[in-house]
C-alpha cells in the first residue's frame, strides 16, 4: 500500500460515486414503483423456443441485488450477482483511497497487464456460467 495522490483519489471517489448512485436509483426506482418492463422487452429467445437466453434474468437479479436480496440475485441470475459483487468490491476499495488516501498497489500490477481482451473474455466466461446455470434449471424444470 502506498499514499494516493490527488488524482487517484478523485477518480476513486467517482467510481465509488458512481457506483452507489447506479444502486441508489435503481432501489429508488423501485420503491416508486417504476416499471421495468418498459425499458426491455419480453425475451424473444425464450417466446421462440421456451429456453433462456445468456442474459434472461439479469435484470430481475440486479434489482434484487439493489434491494439487498443478494442471494435472490445470485439465484436467478449467478453472472448478474457475481457482476454486482464485483461492483460492491470496487466501490469499497474506492471509498478506502478516496476517503482514507490508500492506493492499493496491487491495483497498478494488476491494471497493467489487463488487457480489453482479457476483460471481454472474462465478461463472456461469466456470461456463459450465468446461462448455463440458468439453462439448466428451465431444462430441468421441464
Amino acid at each position: 500500500m502506498s499514499r494516493a495522490s490527488r488524482r487517484e483519489r478523485l477518480i476513486a471517489a467517482a467510481i465509488g460515486s458512481s457506483v452507489v448512485i447506479l444502486f441508489a436509483s435503481l432501489w429508488l426506482l423501485q420503491r416508486v414503483g417504476f416499471n421495468f418492463d418498459l425499458l426491455f422487452g419480453p425475451c424473444g429467445l425464450k417466446m421462440r423456443t421456451g429456453l433462456t437466453c445468456p442474459t434472461c434474468g439479469m435484470t430481475t437479479a440486479v434489482l434484487a441485488f439493489a434491494r439487498g436480496e443478494v442471494l435472490t440475485a445470485f439465484y436467478v441470475q449467478p453472472a448478474a450477482g457475481l457482476l454486482c459483487s464485483l461492483w460492491v468490491a470496487a466501490a469499497f476499495f474506492a471509498f478506502l483511497t478516496s476517503v482514507v488516501g490508500v492506493y492499493f498497489n496491487f491495483f497498478g500490477r494488476l491494471f497493467a497487464g489487463l488487457k480489453v481482451r482479457h476483460v471481454v473474455v472474462g465478461l463472456l466466461v461469466i456470461l456463459a456460467g450465468g446461462w448455463a446455470v440458468t439453462l439448466a434449471r428451465a431444462l430441468a424444470a421441464r
